[in-house]
């Protein structure tokens, strides 16, 4: 199912668990119970080889500073209803005040991965699992 439906379902009951990297927050605490926390993720950055703009970040906020100076002209992939999404748009309640880009939604990582490589979005932002086995498969594949 698409992730954005995760919560949802087992919420109506039409799933008994849901078995994915959610983050914890209040508005889904509404619908589902969660388990301990047993993994922490942090957001990447996913860009094209012949991309420099990130080359001398060494630390979040070096890159949160490139991502800062992007604009609207700027599009950025992301998987729909994933942290990446309100950290991208912004969502008061998660505490993000969001970028000044153009935001563009996708099904799944992998998508976004492969509308960056066509040219039609500039970066994508999922989180750190996912982010690291996409990168590692197209890097295979060149």
């Amino acid at each position: 199912m698409d992730f954005d439906a995760v919560v949802l379902s087992v919420g109506q009951g039409k799933a008994d668990i849901g078995m994915a990297g959610l983050t914890v927050n209040e508005e889904r605490k509404q619908y589902v119970e969660f388990s301990e926390k047993y993994y922490d993720a942090a957001q990447l950055v996913i860009v094209k080889a012949s991309d420099t703009r990130f080359d001398d970040s060494k630390t979040a906020a070096d890159v949160e500073a490139v991502l800062a100076g992007l604009t609207k002209e700027n599009k950025v992939g992301f998987q729909t209803g994933t942290t990446a999404q309100f950290y991208v748009e912004g969502d008061e309640d998660w505490g993000f005040p969001g970028l000044n880009v153009t935001g563009v939604g996708y099904r799944n990582g992998s998508l976004a991965v492969q509308d960056m490589l066509n040219g039609n979005v500039e970066l994508v932002i999922i989180d750190e699992a996912p982010a690291k086995f996409i990168a590692a498969a197209i890097n295979e594949l060149q």
